[in-house]
């Protein structure tokens, strides 16, 4: 009869254990549940700076393609899905004649942080002198077609 007893004793599992295993398993949800916590706001951060970058190289290029640049400074807010940014774009020119130094700032609408700034120098040659040099050109390339023809 004793051997029975010591048999029920020691099947199953106490409360102490079982406490210890929900513990364990406590601990380890309270660190997945961080880690996705984590993840989401990193990925959302990402995707904030990504469209930020997006924003101050399109607001560079829209410069490039107008063809002519001028000093002066430009703001704007994003439309639509954009509506998160707000842009702030600084034109200056440099010691350099025709060299503009070109800084666009990237905020987030509603705590006013900048979010992703982007610097560049763009060129555009002044018109007085892009004037001079074509036509100095255009007279060079003249003055070689008659001395060829002469020959």
């Amino acid at each position: 009869m004793r051997i029975i007893r010591q048999c029920r004793r020691s099947a199953g599992f106490s409360l102490i254990e079982v406490l210890c295993a929900i513990l364990i398993l406590g601990i380890g949800l309270v660190g997945l549940t961080q880690g996705l916590t984590t993840a989401l706001s990193s990925s959302k951060e990402s995707e904030l700076q990504t469209n930020a970058a997006l924003i101050a190289a399109g607001r560079i290029e829209m410069l490039r393609a107008d063809g002519f640049i001028r000093d002066g400074i430009e703001e704007g807010e994003g439309e639509g899905g954009l509506s998160l940014y707000r842009w702030k774009q600084t034109v200056s020119g440099t010691t350099i004649d025709g060299l503009h130094e070109v800084d666009v700032v990237v905020e987030h609408t509603k705590s006013g942080e900048p979010i992703y700034e982007l610097r560049t120098f763009l060129f555009d040659p002044p018109l007085s002198s892009s004037t001079d040099e074509s036509a100095t050109r255009k007279d060079s390339a003249t003055s070689r077609k008659k001395d060829r023809r002469r020959r």
